[in-house]
C-alpha cells in the first residue's frame, strides 16, 4: 500500500469523519428538507428590511463534557470562535451570542465564562443571554449564534469547473497533542474579526459563493462535506494544502484550524480570491478542481486514490435529501 493510500485509509478511519457522517442519520430522521434546506454551517432565513435582502443566519455548537472538564477556559472560547466561523463561512457577520453552561460547581463555570466573554472581545459580538446550571453532574456546553448576510456562501453551489482553493492561518501552533491548531487566541487586537470579515466581502462582491469552514473533518473532509451538499466531485492535490513547515500531511489533514475554509471559485475569480488573503497574511493556495464524478480523489504528482465514492454512500446528507 503506498503512503497515499495509507493517507486515504487513515482519513476514512478517523474520528473527525466519522462524527460528521453522523450527520446523516440526523438529516434523515428531520425528514426532507423545505424551502430552507439543511446541511449547510448555518440555517438561513430569508430576510428583508430597511436595508435590502438577505439573510438571518443561525448556527449552535455543542462541546463533549470531558472537553468542557478538562479545558474550561478553552472550550468557552471555542464556543463563540466555532460558530463565528460557521457565520463567515456562509458570508455573513455576527450580531450576537447565547450560551447554555452545565458545570459541577461554581468555580469551572466560571472558568468557561471567561473564555466566552475573552472570546467575545476578541471577535467583537456581544453575548446577549442564555442558560446557567453550575449545580450539574458534570460539566456541559452550547453556544449559539445569530447573524446576517447580503449575500450567502453555501454548501450547494460548488459546480465543475471550479478550482478548490483552500485558505488557514498558519500563524499559530498545536497547544497540545489535540488536534487543533490556535491561531487564535494570541493574534492581535482586532484581526481575528477583521480576518473572518473577509469571507463576508468575498460574497458580497461575487468573488465567491461557494465556502465551508474546516472543522473537525479536516481539510479533506470538509472538502468532502462540500461535494456532497453540492452533488459534484473533486481531485485534490495533497501537497498545495497550506501546511505549517515541519508538521506532517498526515496530522495536518486530520486537524481543525482556528481559521481555515475551504471555497470552489470560478477559475476566472482564483486570483482575486488568493490576493484577498493574501493581503490580510492567510496562507491561500487553488489545491484543486470540481468535477462532475461525484467522487474524492486524493492526488500527489502522478498518484491517484479515490477517497470516497458519493454515488454510493453520502457523506453527510440523507440519500432522499435534495436541496435547494
Amino acid at each position: 500500500m503506498t503512503e497515499l493510500q495509507h493517507l486515504a485509509a487513515a482519513l476514512r478511519e478517523s474520528r473527525g469523519f466519522a462524527h460528521k457522517a453522523d450527520i446523516a442519520d440526523v438529516v434523515a430522521r428531520l425528514g426532507p428538507p423545505g424551502a430552507i434546506a439543511n446541511g449547510d454551517d448555518c440555517a438561513a432565513i430569508p430576510f428583508h428590511d430597511t436595508e435590502g435582502d438577505g439573510h438571518l443566519l443561525f448556527a449552535i455548537e455543542g462541546f463533549v463534557d470531558d472537553f468542557v472538564a478538562a479545558q474550561p477556559w478553552f472550550a468557552g472560547w471555542c464556543g463563540v470562535m466555532v460558530n463565528l466561523a460557521d457565520i463567515a463561512a456562509m458570508g455573513g457577520r455576527p450580531v450576537a451570542v447565547v450560551d447554555a453552561l452545565w458545570s459541577p460547581g461554581s468555580e469551572p463555570g466560571r472558568q468557561v465564562l471567561d473564555g466566552l466573554a475573552a472570546a467575545a472581545r476578541a471577535y467583537g459580538v456581544p453575548i446577549v443571554g442564555g442558560h446557567n446550571n453550575c449545580r450539574a453532574a458534570r460539566a456541559g456546553l452550547a453556544v449559539a449564534v445569530l447573524g446576517r448576510a447580503k449575500n450567502l456562501l453555501t454548501s450547494f453551489a460548488a459546480r465543475p469547473g471550479d478550482t478548490l482553493v483552500m485558505a488557514i492561518d498558519l500563524r499559530g501552533g498545536y497547544d497540545s497533542e489535540q488536534p487543533f491548531w490556535n491561531a487564535a487566541t494570541r493574534a492581535p487586537a482586532g484581526r481575528a474579526r477583521a480576518d473572518f470579515e473577509l469571507l463576508a466581502e468575498l460574497a458580497e462582491s461575487g468573488l465567491a459563493d461557494a465556502a465551508k469552514d474546516i472543522s473537525m473533518a479536516g481539510a479533506v473532509g470538509t472538502t468532502l462535506m462540500l461535494a456532497d451538499g453540492s452533488q459534484v466531485g473533486a481531485c485534490i492535490e495533497v501537497d498545495a494544502i497550506p501546511r505549517p513547515e515541519g508538521v506532517p500531511l498526515a496530522r495536518w489533514l486530520q486537524t481543525f484550524p482556528s481559521f481555515g475554509f475551504v471555497l470552489s471559485v470560478r477559475a476566472s475569480k482564483v486570483e482575486p480570491v488568493l490576493q484577498r488573503f493574501a493581503e490580510r497574511g492567510i496562507a491561500a493556495a487553488a489545491v484543486g478542481e470540481v468535477d462532475a464524478s461525484r467522487r474524492l480523489t486524493l492526488r500527489r504528482g502522478s498518484e491517484r486514490v479515490e477517497l470516497w465514492n458519493l454515488a454510493e454512500r453520502s457523506f453527510v446528507t440523507a440519500p432522499e435529501a435534495t436541496h435547494a
